[in-house]
């Protein structure tokens, strides 16, 4: 509106530079930006809480399963492995716990089966064998029917993330990403591309907010339509290549951060461009 009232023409030759211009404009962008990463960090996590817990009650399937032959490290040195695993009544199939000292096996515990108790948080193992190896290469048995144990897993870390890392705080998250490299997880790439996400996204209002003034700051004959036009389009190219670049996480191609900071970087140098000609 200001550019076709040609109040923009007025400013300039006024003798204000283009770049005090815009100082409003990133005062306004910088507000947004702290404001959006501020509700992805602490805010939107609980209410998409509520939100998927209606999904998972009325729309989709509750759970998935991470699928069979699950090797995790629960803790230094501590290996778990399940042939298997059913959600309808928390057990794990064909269960082993290894432990290894000075790259050593010095332990091994294995079931036939191992379900897990919602309640207390223990594991009850059924079928059982644990074998313990000394240093002289010999080695004691013990066998059992049944034996409860407290184990540094749950149920839900049978269960794929994509969808459970929305729900966690900046804290939460990290706790997760931390312990999923510790346990060498392969869904450890939801919590990253989520966490990656969580920045990138309060950055785009710059880089938008500078395209968007650089676009309509210039008076165009016949109106407004073409600056907003473009705009949205812009707008929508760079929603659609974040999106976009999710897929090269998935295919194993890039790192969550380089993929979800390409969009950006790229972007940049767009906004940048259109800043650097919009005073001519």
């Amino acid at each position: 509106k200001m550019a076709a009232d040609s109040e923009i023409i007025a400013i300039l030759a006024g003798g204000v530079s283009y770049h005090r211009m815009m100082a409003p404009y990133i005062f306004s962008a910088t507000l947004i930006a702290i404001l959006s990463l501020c509700l992805n960090l602490f805010i939107i996590p609980d209410a998409n809480k509520t939100r998927l817990d209606f999904e998972n009650q009325y729309i989709k399937t509750r759970y998935k399963s991470v699928g069979r032959n699950v090797h995790y490290q629960i803790a230094p040195g501590e290996f778990v492995f399940a042939e298997s695993f059913s959600s309808w009544n928390n057990t794990a199939y064909r269960f082993t716990l290894e432990k290894i000292v000075d790259n050593k096996l010095v332990s091994k515990i294995s079931a036939e089966t191992a379900a897990y108790d919602t309640t207390r948080g223990t594991w009850t193992l059924k079928k059982y064998f644990i074998r313990e190896y000394n240093d002289d290469l010999t080695d004691n048995i013990r066998s059992g029917k049944q034996l409860d144990t407290a184990i540094a897993l749950t149920n839900q870390d049978f269960y794929l993330t994509e969808k459970t890392v929305e729900t966690l705080t900046y804290n939460e998250l990290n706790e997760l990403i931390d312990t999923q490299k510790m346990r060498g997880d392969a869904n450890i790439k939801f919590a990253l591309m989520e966490k990656n996400r969580r920045f990138a996204l309060p950055f785009s209002a710059f880089i938008l907010t500078i395209m968007g003034v650089a676009l309509s700051s210039k008076k165009r004959r016949g109106g407004i339509g073409w600056n907003i036009g473009l705009g949205i389009a812009l707008a929508f190219t760079y929603i659609l290549f974040l999106k976009f670049s999710e897929m090269f996480v998935h295919a194993g191609v890039l790192p969550p951060f380089i993929a979800l900071w390409m969009p950006n970087v790229v972007f940049a140098f767009i906004a940048a461009f259109l800043y650097r000609i919009a005073p001519k």
